[in-house]
């Protein structure tokens, strides 16, 4: 999963602690039986000592070679049942092991990541997820559709509360059976119906489910690509912008906030781009509708959105100027 450099990195490092701590308590749980039993250190030392030995004659050529090497063997086969005996009377584990027992915790068996980093890293973007969309209260169960009109308006052929009765139940079907192969939605509608909201139900939803998933804002992530272009060798900002392409679930939220360019226009057709051609599923709200994508981005841009994105449009009254639920 195409987790950010920045996730796996902290993620990396939590695992690291954790190997850490781990031999610190390994260490400490010796010393105390060392401390009880002073003979069992003692036979440790000594295991050391004919474990080197034994690998030092395998070396060695000569006729007394194998009768040293029996006689080494045998030792240590006896040093081990002294103990084995040690430890079974004092009810002592002093084996050492691995904080996890598929990778041994390196994090990855072969090539592929183990399932103990991929836990650090869900839990590592949720943190990341959290600071992006603040108080955490975006949940599918705090939605609340009494905000929303159901009077029929015959601009819409139904009412505005079951539209977003609607809206909502693909939204949260969405979120639950979220795969690479899911389909790329776009929110298109005015300010304070909902589209942040329900984007960052689904976001929160899809990182539970152990997914990598990238939520930002159009203007910062344009700031992001501008930040890698045109910072040179500033180490800092390499790589800024790899999240975006490569996250199995990109979310971008006002589209069209930010001062279009050039350039922003650029970096938008990269990354819908590549990520159509990719397979990996894009979200993206915006105020816009969607004649107006291809006026303010172009028309390539607006055949990918619009030709290949589910659209959901929203309707309603503004949330934010309702009056607080009491």
């Amino acid at each position: 999963m195409g987790y950010s450099e920045q996730v796996l990195r902290r993620a990396r490092e939590r695992l690291q602690q954790a190997k850490e701590e781990n031999a610190r308590e390994n260490e400490q749980h010796r010393a105390q039986a060392y401390a009880r039993y002073p003979r069992l250190e003692e036979i440790d030392r000594e295991l050391r000592r004919t474990m080197a030995q034994l690998m030092a004659n395998v070396m060695r050529q000569g006729e007394d070679l194998f009768k040293s090497i029996a006689q080494l063997r045998e030792e240590n086969l006896a040093l081990q049942r002294e103990r084995s005996w040690i430890l079974e009377a004092g009810e002592l584990d002093l084996d050492d092991a691995p904080i996890c027992s598929k990778c041994g915790g390196s994090g990855y068996v072969g090539s592929q990541m183990c399932a103990c980093l991929r836990e650090l890293c869900r839990q590592e973007q949720k943190k990341a997820l959290t600071v992006l969309l603040g108080s955490g209260r975006e949940s599918f169960d705090s939605f609340r559709l009494h905000y929303y009109s159901d009077e029929y308006q015959p601009a819409l052929g139904t009412s505005p509360r079951k539209l977003m009765q609607a809206i909502f139940n693909i939204c949260r079907r969405y979120a639950n059976s979220f795969s690479l192969d899911s389909e790329n939605l776009l929110f298109s509608g005015a300010t304070g119906l909902g589209k942040t909201f329900l984007s960052a139900c689904i976001a929160r939803q899809v990182a539970d489910h152990g997914f990598s998933v990238v939520y930002d804002t159009a203007v910062h992530l344009f700031s992001e690509f501008e930040a890698e272009k045109f910072a040179f060798a500033q180490e800092e900002n390499r790589g800024l912008t790899r999240k975006y392409l490569h996250c199995d679930l990109l979310i971008i939220d006002d589209l069209g906030t930010e001062m279009t360019t050039q350039f922003t226009v650029s970096a938008l057709y990269t990354i819908v781009n590549q990520r159509m051609m990719e397979g990996r599923p894009t979200i993206i709200s915006t105020n816009l509708l969607p004649e107006a994508i291809e006026q303010r981005y172009s028309p390539q841009i607006a055949s990918r959105i619009v030709g290949t994105f589910r659209l959901l449009q929203f309707a309603g009254s503004d949330i934010r100027r309702l009056p607080p639920e009491r």
